[in-house]
């Protein structure tokens, strides 16, 4: 199948679950002629894990297309959050007190206002990047009340071993007791799952683009 047939397939898939979903095209390291059809189709919301991946890719398309939105999936480097705030919309992978001060300051300095989700280390582990549980509800009123971030919700990665329900549920639950209404959650292994414990923003790549080189 074409990279438009899977697409439409997941979208499909999607919308028998749910119609309030978005789906976030992760296009890390795919070229942008591969995307492109999916740009051509109406397709807006992309996700990438590096600022400068993404920079060399898409600034020229942001400007033909002021639509489209970024989503920053990956890692958090402090010295990129400038950048971050000019090329993306959305940030999926907020952790730490020291950056969200640092995307605060960037945000006045631009003039601009990203949506943001806080990333929870869901299964405790010592190689993942995300909060932990327990300081979750304190950081989510820091970044609202003291920062005026624009936070939309909670993010996790699931462990990769482990059945994933039992992790999404336990965000479900966090998310609603720290009063938030979006959650994303959800890959291309387990996303009709994730859509079935609550999330709205599911992060798909290789079953529309096929395996990573």
């Amino acid at each position: 199948m074409s990279i438009v047939e899977n697409y439409k397939s997941i979208i499909s898939k999607i919308n028998h679950l749910s119609n309030k979903v978005t789906l976030i095209c992760v296009t890390k390291t795919f070229s942008l002629d591969v995307i492109k059809p999916l740009v051509d189709n109406g397709h807006v919301h992309f996700g990438e894990n590096k600022v400068q991946e993404a920079r060399n890719k898409w600034s020229e398309l942001l400007k033909l297309n002021p639509k489209i939105n970024l989503h920053m999936l990956g890692k958090i480097q402090s010295n990129k959050i400038d950048e971050i705030v000019n090329i993306f919309s959305f940030v999926h992978s907020l952790d730490n007190e020291k950056n969200s001060i640092k995307f605060n300051e960037s945000e006045k300095k631009f003039k601009k206002k990203l949506n943001y989700f806080i990333q929870v280390n869901i299964g405790n582990e010592l190689q993942k990047s995300g909060i932990q549980i327990s300081l979750v509800k304190d950081f989510v009123k820091f970044c609202k009340k003291d920062l005026n971030l624009n936070i939309l919700g909670l993010m996790c990665i699931p462990p990769f071993n482990q059945k994933p329900e039992f992790f999404f549920s336990m965000l479900f639950k966090l998310n609603k007791e720290c009063d938030l209404n979006n959650l994303s959650m959800g890959m291309s292994s387990d996303y009709e799952l994730a859509i079935k414990n609550g999330a709205n923003y599911v992060r798909v790549g290789s079953s529309i683009f096929g395996n990573r080189s």
